[in-house]
């Protein structure tokens, strides 16, 4: 392996999921079958994730479907107050929502957090998001690309329609805001059509940090311009240095450098004291599965209807659906998948095993040691800065990960023995943005004064 900066760490985000990300976890005999709806129950999860000194927690969510999943802004303000240090990061969509309400609430959970909160940016999920928001079509990708970049753009600048000391609370003349440092910000685009200035001062951290999870090519097009951390799905090693490559040579066309975005695969442990432990674990999950409601899932990326098949039969790669045609769902994950089951030649009991424990990323079972040993692969061969880990069970299986395999990461220097800072960017290793704003009304001022 080659020898990395000593400054460089490994960058460590949790997850949520319910039960757990293991498709049998909810069956288990050690879920709760209210995790869903308690926030006790993710406080717990948060607090691990402290103890652990992880960077985030992640809450994803769509618009649709009948999972039980609490809305994220009501869920991790609740978090804020709960803990300290660990991020709190949150999927909202830039097609069925508005860029000021987005603004306005990520400025307030990043007030309420100091400086802890991140967005998630996705573009919109099925036609039945559509239904659900009065809309009679749910956009095609290009178009919710297109919308989701003028969207992005919007945001940042109402984050900067305040200069930070724009807020004086002078009592001796009666002014509480200098507004010569309060700007409208008048955008005019294609979707949106936007005054401002935001009614809540800029966030502590000058934008929540701005994440993304899109791996099709024009995700990583977005992720390149706007994103400071990526979530993406990769199922080899070859596989993430191909696609941290690529998206960080983008970043010179938008004057940034590699170092201002983090790529984090998500990787889903099962992890024990040795490796047969470990196995007997994963054995007992995948007992837990039904193949028939998995195949019906999994049938969605081919032509035919896997359950037709034996079991034991190979993947029927021949049969799968043109990369692209998919439209619902996370629509890069299809070709992460089925080039994992082509490339180890698996059979469709070995697909539905792979996929239940990491529903399209990367899943790992093995001894505390060799889980470290995977981690550090990647780092430093330049597959990943981070992970987002996806634990099979809560509370168990994350910490068994938390207690056995970050001591074993900082043991080898290679993850932090102590928060860095108090915001999220500080922990990440991010520079807090300079305000636009600011900068183009000073140059108008002095225009004025010409």
């Amino acid at each position: 392996m080659s020898e990395e900066p000593l400054d460089r760490k490994v960058h460590l985000n949790v997850f949520l999921r319910g039960a757990g990300h293991h498709s049998g976890a909810w069956k288990h005999p050690e879920s709760n079958p209210k995790e869903d709806l308690d926030l006790e129950y993710y406080a717990t999860i948060a607090r691990i994730a402290e103890r652990g000194l992880l960077d985030s927690l992640f809450m994803a969510d769509n618009y649709s479907g009948l999972g039980r999943r609490l809305e994220p802004f009501t869920l991790l303000s609740g978090l804020a107050a709960l803990t300290k240090h660990v991020g709190l990061i949150a999927t909202v969509s830039t097609t069925y929502n508005d860029p000021y309400h987005v603004a306005r609430k990520f400025a307030s959970l990043d007030h309420i957090s100091k400086g802890r909160a991140a967005w998630n940016i996705v573009t919109g999920h099925s036609q039945t998001d559509a239904s659900n928001f009065n809309k009679s079509v749910h956009p095609d990708v290009a178009q919710r690309y297109e919308m989701g970049d003028e969207f992005v753009e919007v945001v940042k600048q109402l984050w900067d329609s305040w200069e930070e000391d724009a807020l004086i609370y002078d009592r001796k003349n009666e002014v509480a805001i200098d507004t010569s440092k309060v700007y409208e910000i008048n955008f005019q685009g294609k979707y949106h059509s936007v005054k401002g200035p935001l009614n809540i001062p800029r966030p502590p951290q000058g934008h929540p940090v701005l994440v993304q999870a899109g791996s099709s090519d024009r995700g990583k097009e977005l992720a390149a311009k706007a994103a400071e951390v990526i979530f993406t799905a990769q199922q080899t090693l070859g596989a993430a240095q191909e696609f941290y490559t690529d998206v960080k040579a983008r970043l010179k066309k938008y004057a940034r450098t590699p170092e201002q975005m983090l790529i984090m695969p998500g990787l889903s442990p099962i992890v024990a004291d040795t490796e047969a432990e470990a196995r007997d674990i994963e054995d007992e999950f995948n007992a837990l599965l039904n193949p028939k409601q998995s195949l019906q899932r999994l049938s969605n990326y081919f032509e035919v209807d896997l359950s037709e098949y034996s079991l034991d039969d190979l993947v029927p790669v021949d049969k799968v659906k043109p990369y692209g045609s998919i439209t619902t769902g996370i629509t890069s994950r299809q070709e992460v998948v089925v080039d994992a089951a082509r490339r180890d030649n698996m059979t469709i009991r070995q697909f539905l095993a792979r996929s239940a424990a990491g529903h399209g990323h990367v899943s790992f079972t093995g001894s505390v040691i060799q889980t470290a040993d995977f981690i550090e692969k990647w780092f430093k061969e330049r597959g990943a800065d981070g992970f987002n880990i996806l634990p099979h069970i809560y509370f168990s299986g994350f910490e068994t990960f938390v207690d056995k395999v970050i001591p074993e990461l900082q043991n080898r220097g290679l993850f932090r023995t102590s928060y860095e800072g108090t915001t999220l960017r500080e922990n990440l290793g991010l520079a807090r943005p300079d305000n636009i704003n600011k900068a183009i009304w000073a140059l108008g001022r002095q225009v004025e004064q010409v």
